[in-house]
């Protein structure tokens, strides 16, 4: 009898805000071994958030060879790689030499608010939005309606990589002798993977940095310009799964292709199975990401939800639009050093043992605020405290804070889109939390599924290449593959809230504008 095929093994690796995670799985999309290891975030002045790339790039390999040898595999059964990366978080290093000019400058970095704020009040971005809004009405071409409400936020790169060509002079030579790499991470680990053979983003990745034209599908000329950024300095855009090259052999013993490299939320959307316009994925991790599936068509938002590629596969290329706040996750862990529980477990049944929050309403804003408050100088804050205040009190307010702001990000996307919402699956480490998914279902008055495991990304990450490497045939053959754990629908009417949601947005209305633009 001929013997078997040998069974086909697919790494899907994610490099998130706060944790590095690695799952093996095999061919019926099973995690068969796993490691992860906690990013370690470096704040060298207040508002400022690093990531060492050394120490990064040794976590990578670290959870790559421990999740293999978890799963009691060897290299050389490993297929294929997919590799998922958080957005907007970017590096420059000396193409001669490889070395770093500088540190991984997170997406939550707040050096360049003062740069933003500066932009979306300056003369120029006016001048832009007149001649977009007219050549739009001439020619009714999308691409002018996009760009005449366009605004910058300090967690896309752009900004930030023009503050470091200001602010760094070495970067600044570097670029002028055309001797400097940009990269967002995913660009850096292929780099260090293959010893300096490959320099390359994908499309979801290079549409996040907030430098991109995606509605011509490369880098922005004009955004360059204006931000006195040399073109030469981007890395080139290949599709989302895609022959990278090898990892090489040194590295791990074995020649492992890389296949897929992917943004975090891009990859979520595609874990979850979301192909089809209208699917919405609700991600809830260090921070709250909406998106939504907009099919082939770029969404031209006025109230500032983000055009991202979502993925481009050979001919196929899809679009999403989103929401997000920064700050979901983040508020749950600070809560928890300071005390106000042991185990994240705790909080959900925390928050149930008492009716409300008293009146005390929590503003979740260390990173600003987004979509659809759009203010990076507001703060985070307490607010109605008493001396009856108990600790359940502050952490269903915490909660409450999350569930909130989906309420508002959900209302935007409602509003601005022309598609009808189908299903909304969420994932990350915070839709664990049985209190935020049902208070979130409640208020948006729609059923919310839940996933059997939550690490979307890796899983998304995976997918991609395992469809690159033929270890799955196609999206119909995924969908069969992804597995729901619990759909929460609407059990409380949603006018039961009003009373503390209207709290809620008085405390945050009080928190706008807290810091001037240089004491972050």
């Amino acid at each position: 009898m001929p013997s078997a095929a040998p069974a086909m093994y697919v790494l899907g690796v994610d490099v998130g805000t706060t944790v590095l995670r690695c799952h093996v799985y095999d061919e019926a999309a099973v995690v068969r071994g796993s490691s992860w290891k906690k990013v370690e975030k470096l704040c060298p002045r207040v508002g400022w958030v690093e990531f060492d790339p050394e120490v990064l790039w040794s976590q990578f390999t670290d959870v790559i060879k421990e999740a293999v040898q978890a799963a009691g595999l060897q290299m050389n059964q490993i297929a294929g790689l997919g590799i998922s990366t958080q957005r907007g978080t970017f590096i420059t290093w000396n193409k001669k030499s490889g070395k770093p000019f500088h540190n991984f400058i997170s997406w939550q970095d707040l050096r360049a608010t003062e740069l933003v704020n500066s932009w979306n009040k300056g003369l120029m971005l006016k001048v832009v939005h007149v001649i977009s809004t007219m050549l739009h009405f001439l020619t009714w071409s999308d691409q002018y309606l996009t760009a005449s409400s366009l605004t910058f936020t300090t967690q896309q790169a752009s900004l930030k990589l023009a503050w470091v060509l200001q602010n760094i002079s070495e970067v600044n030579q570097a670029a002028k002798e055309n001797n400097c790499c940009f990269g967002t991470i995913d660009t850096w680990l292929l780099y260090k993977l293959t010893k300096g053979s490959v320099y390359a983003t994908d499309y979801s990745n290079a549409s996040s940095t907030g430098l991109f034209e995606p509605f011509q599908m490369c880098w922005s000329s004009v955004l360059s310009q204006l931000f006195s950024i040399p073109m030469s300095i981007y890395p080139p855009v290949e599709d989302t799964n895609h022959s990278f090259g090898s990892v090489d052999a040194e590295i791990f013993g074995v020649p492992i292709p890389i296949v897929a490299l992917v943004a975090d939320q891009q990859s979520a959307m595609f874990g979850e199975c979301c192909f089809h316009a209208g699917d919405v994925k609700l991600t809830m991790g260090t921070g709250t990401f909406w998106n939504v599936n907009t099919g082939n068509q770029l969404h031209k938002s006025r109230a500032g939800l983000y055009p991202l590629i979502g993925w481009k596969i050979g001919e196929e290329v899809v679009f999403l639009a989103e929401g997000n706040t920064s700050d979901a996750g983040t508020a749950i862990k600070w809560a928890q050093e300071l005390d106000l529980f042991t185990n994240v477990d705790e909080t959900s049944k925390m928050a149930k043992s008492v009716v409300d929050s008293e009146g005390v309403c929590f503003v979740p804003s260390f990173s600003g605020l987004q979509v659809p408050v759009n203010d990076s100088c507001a703060c985070a804050s307490f607010m109605g405290l008493k001396p009856s205040t108990t600790r359940n009190h502050l952490v269903r307010a915490i909660l409450e804070s999350i569930v909130f702001r989906n309420k508002q990000l959900y209302d935007t996307i409602v509003e601005e889109m022309r598609i009808p919402l189908t299903n909304i699956r969420a994932d990350g480490g915070v839709s664990n939390n049985s209190f935020i998914m049902q208070m979130t279902s409640d208020l948006i008055n729609k059923k919310i599924e839940k996933p059997v495991n939550t690490d979307m990304s890796c899983l998304g990450a995976a997918f991609l290449a395992g469809l690159a490497l033929g270890v799955w045939t196609d999206k119909e053959q995924l969908k069969k593959l992804r597995q729901t754990e619990i759909v929460y629908e609407p059990q409380t009417d949603s006018g039961e809230y009003e009373f503390a949601m209207d709290k809620w947005i008085k405390a945050v209305q009080r928190s706008l504008n807290w810091y001037s633009q240089t004491s972050h």
